[in-house]
C-alpha cells in the first residue's frame, strides 16, 4: 500500500519506485524506532525548564497541590501533604521499594491530572520517570517532581511539538543537565537526600542510575536514623507557605521587582560558580585554644593599651580583620548535658578549668566531682544557696514581685550566674554578664549550665542595652567600684534601669564596719542621694550573714529640679540614652521621660501578659501583631515538627536578627531561654523586646560576638547574612556561626535563594549536615547541623598569641 502511493506520486521508473519505497520504509522504521527510545530517554521540555523552575528545584517529596499550599499563609499543614523524615526523603519511601515509589507517583499524576486529556508527548514523559524513577541524578523522588513539573510545563503549552529532528540529542542533553544539576547550586541548593548522595556516592555517573539511587537511599536513611536517635523528624508541607513570606511584617521595605531581576540574574550567574570557591578551612592557633574569642583575645592591642585602669583590657578591642580559622574542641568533649540537670553539673571536659573550684569551692561556686563539675547553687553572697537569697530579696521588698512585676533583670558581675539559673524558677529572665578575667571561665561555666550570660565589663563604653529596659539591677559583691570618678559607673546602671525599677546592691559595705568599708557605703549614700534613687531598705541576711541596700529610680524629673546642685549632670537634650554600641561612658543622667506616650513613663503590664500585649508607645502596633502571628504560625506549624529538631535537648537559643522578639516569644512555652540580637545596621528594635518580658542586645556581626565557643544549641539568622555581605564577608560570619554553636547545634537560616546556595555551599564544606533546604520565588530556607568536624591544618593568628 506504501509502495502503491509513492508509485503514483512518481510514476516514472520501477527502479526508482523502489528505491523509494525502501527508503521510505526505513525512514518510518527509524520514527518508530525514535517513539520506542523516547519513552527511556528524559523528555526535552524537563531539559528546558525555565530558570525559575530550574533554579527553585523543590526539596521534599510533596504532592501537586503544594505549589498553592505555599502561597497560602495560613501555614497549616494539609492533609495530604506527604510528610518527611529527618533524611529529607519521604516516610512512605523509607521502607518501600522502587516499585512502590514508581506506583505512588503514578498515583499521585493520576489523582491530579485524571480529568484532563494527556497528550502523546506528556504521557511519553511519564513512562519515563516510572521507568526510570529517578531524574537523571539518581534521585528518584526528584525525579518524580521534575516528572509532575514537566508535564505541568506540556499543559500550558510551554514545550509542546518538539521537533524530531532533535532526537539524536536528547540522551546527550540529558546526560549533561544529570551533570550540571549535580554541581550547581542555584536558588534552591539541593534537598538532604541530593547532599548526603553527593558526599556518600562514589560510583560513576555511566553506571545504571536505578542502581546508585537505591543503594543511596540505604546508606542515607542508615546514617540518618545513626545521627537521630532521638529526634522527631518530620519535614513539614503546606507549613513552608510561612516559611517564605516572613518578610511582610518585618521593619523596612521589601525589595523592588527590579532588585529581585536583578539579584536572580546574578545568583544565575554566579551560581556555577559557588561551588568552586569553598572556603578552605583551618584550625585557629591561638593561646586562648578551644576558648578563643576574637574581640577579647587581641593580645596585640592589648599589650600596647597605654592604661588599664578602667579595665580597657577587658573591653571589645576586635582584630582588623576577623578570623576565618575554626576554634578547636576541647580534647575529650561531650555533648552537652540537659537541662535542668545541667545546672547542677557539666561535663568536666567541655570546660576543663580548676582554678574556680579551687579559689571559689569553699563559697559553693563549683567543685570538681569525678568527670563531672558540679555546682551546689551557692555564691560569694548566698553561700547556702540562691533560692534563700531570692526570697530574701523580695521578703525585704514584696513590691519587686519576681516573675511578675520584675521579669528581665540585669545581673553585674554574675560568676557562675547561679542566681539568674534559679531565678527560671520564678519566671525572670537575667541578663548576666562578668569580664573574661582572673576568674575563669565563670562566663563559661553558665553558659555550658543553659544559664544566659555574656562577656562584659563595666569599663569605659555604654553596656550594649537601650535606655530603661531592665526591672531591676542586681550586684553581688561585683567588685564595681561605683562610687568612683563622679559615680560614672552606676551613672550607667541609671541610664539603663527602668523608672521606678529596684537597684540590688549586696555588698561588704552594706553589713561590715571596716573603715574602707564604711567609707565606701558614705560615698555611695551620697551619690545615690544626688541620683534622687531612694533607699527603700537595708536587710539582713541571717542564713547567710550578709546584708543588701536597696534603691529604686525615680519616675519623675521633680527630684532632678529640686537639687541644689546639678551634681550629677543632666545630660545634654541631644545625647541619645538609647546609643550604645561603642559610646564612651559619660557622668550625667538622662531624664526621666513623663509624658504618657513616651516609652518609661508607664510600667509594663505584668508577666505573662506583656509578652503578647503591643507596647503603649509603639506606633505599629498591627506590624507588632502581625509579626507575633506569623512567628508563632511558623513555629508550631513549621519549627517544633519540621526541622528534625530535638527542642527538648534544646537550651540556649540565638535569634541573630530578632525584629519585635517574635520567634523568640513563640517558644515561650519551651523550657529554653533566646538571646535576641539587634544588629547595629537594623532598626533599633531592642526596647520592643525587652518591653515584652524579653532580653537581648545590640551587636556587628562583622565582628566577633562577646561569648564562648560553643555555646548555643540553636542559631537563627533571618535575612542576617543577605544584608552583612554589605559590609564584611559571608565566611566571616560563618565562622562566628561555627565557633558559637555548639557541636550537633543547629543553624536556621531564612534569606534570598542566592545567599542559601552561598551558606549552603560553605555548610558543606564544613562538614555539617544539610538537614532541610527550600526555595522559592527568590527566597530560600536552610536547616543544617554541626558536626564535631574539625581540619587537621592549623592557622596562626598573631593577634591571638601572647
Amino acid at each position: 500500500m506504501v509502495m502503491g502511493k509513492y508509485s503514483r506520486v512518481d510514476g516514472r521508473k520501477s527502479s526508482f519506485c523502489s528505491t523509494a519505497a525502501i527508503v521510505v520504509f526505513v525512514a518510518f522504521c527509524l520514527v518508530g524506532i525514535w517513539m520506542f527510545m523516547s519513552s527511556s530517554v528524559v523528555p526535552v521540555q524537563n531539559l528546558e525548564l525555565s530558570s525559575q523552575e530550574t533554579g527553585n528545584e523543590v526539596k521534599q517529596r510533596l504532592q501537586e497541590g503544594v505549589s498553592k499550599q505555599f502561597d497560602d499563609t495560613s501555614g497549616d499543614l494539609s492533609d495530604d501533604a506527604t510528610k518527611e523524615d529527618g533524611t529529607g526523603m519521604a516516610s512512605k519511601v523509607s521502607g518501600n521499594t522502587d516499585e512502590e515509589s514508581r506506583n505512588s507517583a503514578e498515583e499521585n499524576r493520576e489523582e491530579n491530572h485524571g480529568n484532563e486529556s494527556s497528550d502523546e508527548t506528556t504521557e511519553t514523559g511519564s513512562e519515563q520517570q516510572r521507568a526510570d524513577g529517578d531524574d537523571g541524578n539518581g534521585n528518584g523522588k526528584d525525579g518524580e517532581m521534575n516528572s509532575r513539573e514537566g508535564e505541568s510545563n506540556l499543559e500550558t503549552g510551554q514545550a509542546e511539538n518538539e521537533a524530531v529532528g532533535m532526537n539524536n540529542n536528547v540522551e546527550a542533553e540529558a546526560e549533561d543537565s544529570s551533570g550540571e544539576n549535580r554541581s550547581e547550586s542555584t536558588e534552591g541548593g539541593k534537598n538532604y537526600y541530593e547532599a548526603n548522595e553527593e558526599n556518600n556516592q562514589t560510583s560513576n555517573k555511566g553506571k545504571n542510575e536505578d542502581e546508585n539511587s537505591e543503594q543511596s537511599a540505604v546508606e542515607n536513611n542508615a546514617e540518618s536514623e545513626e545521627n537521630n536517635q532521638t529526634s522527631n523528624e518530620i519535614l513539614p508541607a503546606a507549613a513552608q507557605s510561612e516559611i517564605l513570606t516572613e518578610s511582610t511584617t518585618q521593619i523596612g521595605a521589601w525589595s523592588t521587582q527590579a532588585e529581585e531581576s536583578q539579584d536572580e540574574k546574578k545568583s544565575q550567574q554566579t551560581s556555577t560558580s559557588s561551588e568552586n570557591n569553598v572556603h578552605q578551612w583551618k584550625v585557629c592557633k591561638s593561646t586562648a585554644g578551644p576558648d578563643y574569642i576574637p574581640c577579647l583575645d587581641n593580645w596585640q592591642v592589648i599589650k600596647k593599651l597605654p592604661s588599664t585602669k578602667h579595665y580597657e583590657h577587658r573591653e571589645r578591642h576586635c582584630p582588623d580583620e576577623a578570623p576565618t580559622c575554626l576554634v578547636p574542641l576541647p580534647e575529650g568533649y561531650k555533648r552537652s548535658i540537659k537541662w535542668p540537670k545541667s545546672r547542677d553539673k557539666i561535663w568536666y571536659y567541655n570546660v576543663p578549668h580548676t582554678k574556680l573550684a579551687e579559689v571559689k569551692g569553699h563559697q559553693n561556686w563549683v567543685k570538681v566531682t569525678g568527670e563531672y563539675l558540679t555546682f551546689p547553687g551557692g555564691g560569694t553572697q548566698f553561700k547556702n544557696g540562691a533560692l534563700h537569697y531570692i526570697d530574701f530579696i523580695q521578703e525585704s521588698v514584696p513590691e519587686i514581685a519576681w516573675g511578675k512585676r520584675s521579669r528581665v533583670i540585669l545581673d553585674v558581675g554574675c560568676g557562675v550566674a547561679s542566681f539568674g539559673g534559679y531565678l527560671f524558677e520564678r519566671d525572670v529572665l537575667a541578663m548576666s554578664f562578668a569580664p573574661k578575667d582572673e576568674h575563669e571561665a565563670q562566663v563559661q561555666f553558665a553558659l555550658e549550665r543553659g544559664i544566659p550570660a555574656i562577656s562584659n565589663v563595666m569599663g569605659t563604653k555604654r553596656l550594649p542595652y537601650p535606655s530603661s529596659v531592665f526591672d531591676l539591677v542586681h550586684c553581688a559583691r561585683c567588685r564595681v567600684p561605683w562610687h568612683v570618678e563622679g559615680g560614672k559607673l552606676l551613672l550607667e546602671l541609671n541610664r539603663v534601669l527602668r523608672p521606678g525599677g529596684y537597684f540590688v546592691w549586696s555588698a561588704t559595705p552594706v553589713y561590715q564596719k571596716l573603715p574602707e568599708d564604711v567609707g565606701i557605703l558614705q560615698e555611695m549614700s551620697r551619690l545615690t542621694k544626688s541620683m534622687c534613687w531612694d533607699l527603700v531598705t537595708v536587710k539582713k541576711d541571717r542564713l547567710n550573714a550578709v546584708g543588701a541596700a536597696i534603691y529604686r529610680k525615680p519616675t519623675s524629673n521633680d527630684c532632678y529640679e529640686k537639687r541644689s546642685k546639678n551634681v550629677p549632670p543632666l545630660c545634654e537634650e541631644s545625647d541619645d540614652p538609647n546609643a550604645a554600641w561603642n559610646v564612651p561612658l559619660q557622668a550625667c543622667m538622662h531624664k526621666v521621660p513623663e509624658d504618657s506616650t513616651e516609652r518609661g513613663s508607664v510600667w509594663p503590664a505584668q508577666w505573662p501578659e506583656r509578652l503578647e500585649q503591643p507596647p503603649y508607645w509603639l506606633n505599629a502596633q498591627e506590624d507588632f501583631t502581625a509579626d507575633y502571628n506569623h512567628w508563632k504560625t511558623v513555629v508550631s506549624q513549621s519549627y517544633l515538627n519540621g526541622m528534625g529538631i530535638d527542642w527538648s535537648s534544646v537550651r540556649n537559643v540565638m535569634d541573630m536578627k530578632a525584629v519585635y522578639g517574635g520567634f523568640a516569644a513563640a517558644l515561650k512555652d519551651l523550657k529554653l531561654w533566646v538571646m535576641n540580637v539587634v544588629p547595629i545596621d537594623s532598626p533599633d528594635t531592642l526596647p520592643v523586646i525587652y518591653e515584652r518580658g524579653l532580653f537581648g542586645i545590640h551587636h556587628d556581626w562583622c565582628e566577633s560576638f562577646n561569648t564562648y565557643p560553643r555555646t548555643y544549641d540553636v542559631l537563627h539568622a533571618d535575612h542576617l547574612f543577605s544584608s552583612i555581605q554589605k559590609r564584611c564577608k559571608l565566611v566571616t560570619v560563618i565562622a562566628e556561626a561555627d565557633r558559637i554553636l555548639r557541636p550537633e547545634g543547629k543553624l536556621i537560616v531564612r534569606d534570598t535563594a542566592e545567599t542559601i546556595s552561598e551558606v549552603e555551599s560553605m555548610a558543606k564544606s564544613l562538614q555539617w549536615e544539610i538537614r532541610m533546604i527550600y526555595s522559592k520565588d527568590g527566597e530560600g530556607f536552610l536547616c543544617v547541623r554541626k558536626k564535631f568536624w574539625r581540619p587537621t591544618e592549623e592557622e596562626p593568628i598573631k593577634s591571638a598569641i601572647v
